[in-house]
């Protein structure tokens, strides 16, 4: 079983996202220390990219803080060496095809799946590569341990869920909602039915895509997730940290840095409460949104 998968074996999981690089590299490792302190059982470090089609308002700001603090792919494949000494959480890389095929000196996939490798990375998610297409990077990430995680979305058809049951490892990521990520207030009525499309795979199912409080946890984990995934209620925080820090000077800094980090992992905290209580009180119908 690989490190990601076992991240599920006592309980319902937590995995954070955030921006690798936002606002800067020595933030970001203590940012995801603060997560796994409040109890992230998988971080995924968002690879920044310019065109993430995927994304939502807030991430795509916080792929810009990370671009203008300059991060770039060795850099981030650096910064994730340093994660892997200081958390026990596996990392998970989220980035988009085209940083995947150009990166190294020849074109192709596996220079980009040796460096993570080397990195310590665990696991790869790709929003913009569709099943058909990845088998060249599932091969890649098999022969070095890797998990290949796909997204499932409410539109997937019944052809292309049994290639992705087929092909994915580590976990399936069950897109909450149709559109970008981003952080709402409830839980779509689309995610009880895409939880019950996919009851019969085989490896845990985590629910993404709007995910921001403890009761959202709850009410996926109730709905049969073995986990949630959370992003942009945590690069908001991180964003707010962020816009304070901008205006105070160098020590103030060091103040705000360590609230943003006091904040994340009572965040952190809040979803990992929630996702177990939603595990102890069982099944429950939707509500519909």
């Amino acid at each position: 079983m690989s490190d990601v998968a076992a991240a599920f074996d006592d309980g319902p999981a937590l995995i954070t996202y955030v921006v690798a690089g936002d606002p800067d590299p020595e933030s970001t490792e203590e940012y995801v220390e603060a997560l796994a302190r409040g109890g992230a059982d998988v971080i995924e470090l968002g690879l920044p990219f310019s065109e993430p089609i995927a994304e939502g308002p807030t991430i795509q700001a916080g792929i810009v803080r990370a671009l203008e603090a300059g991060m770039t792919p060795d850099r981030f494949f650096e910064l994730a060496a340093e994660i892997a000494g200081s958390v026990d959480a596996p990392l998970v890389v989220m980035t988009y095809y085209n940083l995947i095929y150009q990166y190294g000196d020849d074109e192709g996939v596996e220079p980009f799946v040796e460096a993570a490798a080397e990195a310590g990375l665990s696991g790869v998610i790709v929003p913009d590569l569709p099943v058909e297409e990845a088998e060249e990077l599932r091969a890649a990430c098999a022969a070095r341990g890797l998990d290949l995680i796909f997204i499932v979305a409410p539109t997937t058809t019944d052809e292309r869920l049994q290639r992705i049951e087929d092909r994915v490892s580590g976990f399936l990521y069950v897109q909450a909602r149709l559109g970008t990520t981003g952080a709402r207030a409830d839980v779509s009525d689309q995610t009880h039915e895409s939880l019950a499309r996919v009851a019969d795979f085989d490896l845990p199912k985590a629910v993404g895509f709007g995910i921001s409080s403890g009761e959202n946890a709850a009410e996926v984990v109730s709905a049969g997730a073995d986990g949630v995934i959370v992003g942009s209620a945590l690069v908001d925080i991180i964003a707010e940290g962020s816009d304070d820090r901008n205006e105070q000077d160098s020590a103030g800094s060091r103040t705000q840095s360590d609230d943003v980090a006091g904040r994340l992992e009572a965040k952190a905290r809040e979803l990992k409460d929630g996702a177990r209580s939603g595990a102890a009180s069982g099944p429950a119908e939707p509500e519909r949104t």
